[in-house]
Order: C-alpha cells, then sequence, then structure tokens
C-alpha cells in the first residue's frame, strides 16, 4: 500500500504499471466509493497504461482530514499526488465528483491534464438545497436510511440482484463509507459550479454516461459536453452512475477507443 501525506490529511494511492513511459491514466472516483470501483478497468488498460488511482479524503483509506471540504480541498490533494508522482500531461478520468475534481484541476493545472475522461459528472451536480437536505438527513440518521436510494441510482434494477456478488461488495462499500467523509464531500458538491471553467477547457475530452443514470442523468452529461469545445460525448448502455463496476468491458473499450491516439505525457 501506498501513501501520500500531503495538506493535512493522508492519501492513500497506487500506481499500476509494466513501463514507465507508458501514458498516466489517473482515475478518481465517485462520492461514497474507493478506488476498487476501477479494479476490472484497469486490470485491462494497464496492460498499455501506467495507472494512478486513490482514495479521495474521507473515503477508503484516505484519512478524513477536517470537514466539511470544498472542491478546492480535494483539487489539492490530486495536484498533490500527481506532483508527488511527477506526472505531467496525464489523462484524468473522473466520475461524479471525480469528475467535478478532475475539471477542477484542469482549471487550476492544465499543465498536468493532457485530457479528460468524465464519466456520470456535470459541471453542476444538483442544487445547494438538494445537497443541504441530504446532508441534513444524513446528520440525523446516518447512511443506514438512504443505503436502496443510492443503490438505485448507481445501478440499474437487473444489476441490483442479491445473487450478484458485484453488487452485494458496492452496497458493502457504501454501508462502510466514512458519515464524516461523505457529509464533507457532499459540502464540496453543494458548493462546486465549474459552468464557466467548463466553458475554457481545451484538451480533448470525452463525456460518458450510463443510460439509466439516475443521479447525473444523460442530459445532464450531454450538456456539460455542450459546455466544452469539441467535447465527444457517449452513452453506455445497461449501466446506472457506476459504469465502470457495471459494464466494465464497454468503459474500458471506450476509454481505449479515446485514449489510442493521443499524444500524452509520462509520469
Amino acid at each position: 500500500m501506498k501513501f501520500l501525506k500531503t495538506n493535512h490529511t493522508t492519501i492513500h494511492y497506487q500506481v499500476l504499471t509494466k513501463e514507465l513511459s507508458a501514458p498516466v491514466l489517473v482515475f478518481s472516483n465517485s462520492l461514497g466509493t474507493d478506488f476498487r470501483i476501477w479494479d476490472e478497468v484497469v486490470e485491462d488498460l494497464c496492460r498499455d497504461s501506467t495507472i494512478v488511482t486513490y482514495d479521495k479524503r474521507g473515503h477508503g483509506l484516505s484519512d478524513l482530514g477536517t470537514t466539511p471540504y470544498t472542491l478546492d480541498d480535494h483539487v489539492d490533494d490530486l495536484e498533490a499526488l500527481l506532483d508527488h508522482l511527477k506526472c505531467k500531461q496525464a489523462i484524468v478520468c473522473g466520475l461524479s465528483v471525480g469528475g467535478l475534481i478532475a475539471q477542477g484541476l484542469y482549471a487550476r493545472r492544465p499543465d498536468l491534464v493532457a485530457a479528460l475522461i468524465l464519466c456520470d459528472t456535470a459541471h453542476v451536480i444538483g442544487t445547494p438545497a438538494m445537497w443541504q437536505e441530504r446532508m441534513d438527513a444524513l446528520q440525523a440518521g446516518g447512511l443506514a436510511p438512504m443505503v436502496n436510494a443510492v443503490m438505485e441510482r448507481w445501478f440499474t434494477p437487473s444489476f441490483r440482484e442479491d445473487k450478484n456478488s458485484s453488487y452485494q461488495i458496492c452496497r458493502t462499500m457504501f454501508e462502510r463509507q466514512d458519515l464524516a467523509g461523505y457529509i464533507g464531500t457532499c459540502a464540496a458538491i453543494r458548493d462546486t459550479d465549474l459552468t464557466a471553467q467548463a466553458k475554457k477547457i481545451m484538451v480533448p475530452t470525452l463525456c460518458l454516461v450510463g443510460d439509466q443514470d439516475a443521479a447525473t442523468p444523460p442530459e445532464v452529461v450531454q450538456e456539460l459536453a455542450n459546455l466544452i469545445p469539441g467535447a465527444k460525448y457517449q452513452i453506455i448502455e445497461n449501466a446506472g452512475h457506476i459504469p465502470c463496476v457495471e459494464q466494465p468491458q464497454i468503459f474500458t473499450a471506450m476509454i481505449k477507443e479515446f485514449t489510442q491516439n493521443l499524444s500524452v505525457g509520462d509520469c
């Protein structure tokens, strides 16, 4: 296990590579998950690329730090990690809040980003009132009362079967999520509007979304793609909010198609 102490917290990360000169793909995960959601994707991609995955603060094995968070806190951590690894011009793939973090990183440090893959995310996710209502409910009752509702946003009905071990593991991951880290990240999402920044993205960008995503539906992700000059937009069939778990082969194929002609830097 690898850890980086930075910005008054400690970040858990991993680097998978066969050749140090390979293109660098960095993955930033969604609210309530850790970097294991990328396992099936990176198992394939690491044959040809250097892979960096990490747990954002308050998630997985990373420290809680000081809550509540801002988007800048999360961007600080990813920026520090890439500087620590001496990664330049990486392809940054972010899911949900990870997509906000990826956009925030580009806005601050475009030298670190060669391309963006923005998955099931937006320039603005939800409304401040919606997030505050969720945070108030979490403070009062914890995560347990909303597990089923979250799973319905994450996955399609056919995936949410008791006999599906992948679903059960993801459900357990969420149930074990640190409450303070979850609420802290809700605050970061609540306070983030990247509309102006999205219009200034000038690197190749792919926007992906599950066709049954109930958290950031296709029309929301399409709106983001429309803001970014030259962005590509693709829908992943039979997937909810976390297609890298539900449809990893399709997800990986789309990433490969997008990245195969990119000229990117190394770690």
